[in-house]
């Protein structure tokens, strides 16, 4: 299986730079993962597709400020830096612009000294460990002296931060915002409840493993970077007690799929799990617990559009995506919205 399998063509006018300022106004196009018939709706239609002892699944992962500029020590050059992944206190993963001059034993320094970071190791694709170094709590010192770490599509600046975060974001660690969620209001989550629907919230703090590219031609040799997730024992029984019933798993993101599938069993029961994944799930891929999906429109050859063609199938999702085109749907983190049914 080939990447370039999972390549369309995307004018540039349809990559969404701004988000909309109600979020349910969205469009939605459903596409039936069976037949591969297309339905053009609304985002706040989603809840017409819900049925009562469904359960939605949303990641409640919260974006942290975690891209920061500053310089080596004693240099006046410029670094940019984004924390990745934490892999202990104070001991994370980042990417680093200009990555060949940052060696072992480098130190980097933000916002006057607010932070520092102590290269450890030297990993591949412009990734270091590091050491951070500062006085007080990091969090505060990231809203101080950082930025939202928005995609390199979208070059248009972000006026209001919480509109890269989902109204139900609450643990505090991702590079980057599960942005099926950014949909939802908390009203439109009401509704949903209120008709009979379970909502059940995991957190996986994406990271590169979400957003790196797809370098290799076949797409079994692509290796994921390992993201952080969790999934809690009430969640658990909420999902399996749905299964058992009949009754629908739906996942809002790829970020919420690949916890559910991380943490089932060959039987496709979950297990309460806090550990990390590397699951790469592309067309072969037999799913055991998600049954539909909610997700945004993804960048081609990249793994989220495998992702969503294992589950709907690849001729499937790029004959809606050649559809969503020709319609003028928006692409991307701040764009239109996928129900696959």
């Amino acid at each position: 299986m080939q990447t370039s399998d999972f390549n369309y063509n995307l004018p540039e006018e349809l990559i969404a730079q701004t988000p909309l300022k109600d979020r349910t106004s969205s469009r939605l196009m459903v596409l039936d993962k069976k037949t591969g018939e297309v339905e053009h709706k609304h985002f706040r239609n989603i809840i017409n597709y819900l049925n009562p002892g469904d359960t939605l699944v949303l990641n409640n992962t919260r974006v942290i400020p975690a891209r920061v500029f500053g310089n080596r020590e004693g240099h006046t050059g410029k670094i940019e830096m984004l924390l990745l992944k934490q892999r202990e206190q104070d001991i994370w993963e980042c990417l680093i612009g200009r990555a060949k001059k940052v060696v072992k034993d480098t130190v980097l320094v933000f916002g006057e000294g607010k932070l520092k970071a102590k290269v450890l190791d030297v990993l591949e694709d412009g990734i270091r460990l590091v050491k951070l170094e500062y006085t007080g709590i990091l969090n505060e010192i990231l809203y101080d002296i950082g930025t939202m770490p928005l995609p390199p599509y979208i070059t248009e600046s972000l006026k209001e931060q919480e509109r890269y975060q989902t109204v139900y974001s609450k643990v505090q660690g991702s590079a980057a915002a599960p942005t099926a969620g950014l949909h939802f209001t908390q009203e439109l989550l009401d509704e949903i409840k209120e008709k009979g629907v379970n909502i059940a919230y995991v957190t996986l703090h994406v990271g590169l493993g979400t957003f790196r590219p797809v370098k290799v031609d076949d797409v079994e040799n692509h290796v994921m970077h390992s993201e952080y997730y969790e999934i809690t024992e009430d969640v658990c029984k909420i999902i399996n007690q749905t299964k058992k019933s009949g009754n629908k798993v739906v996942c809002v993101g790829t970020t919420s799929c690949r916890v559910l599938e991380s943490a089932s069993d060959e039987q496709g029961v979950l297990h309460e799990k806090f550990e990390d994944t590397s699951i790469f799930i592309y067309p072969g891929y037999k799913f055991k617990v998600v049954d539909n999906l909610i997700t945004n429109f993804h960048l081609p050859e990249s793994t989220l559009i495998m992702l969503v063609s294992a589950l709907a199938g690849k001729d499937n999702v790029l004959k809606a995506y050649e559809e969503a085109v020709e319609e003028k749907y928006r692409f991307f983190s701040f764009g239109d919205a996928m129900y696959i049914k």
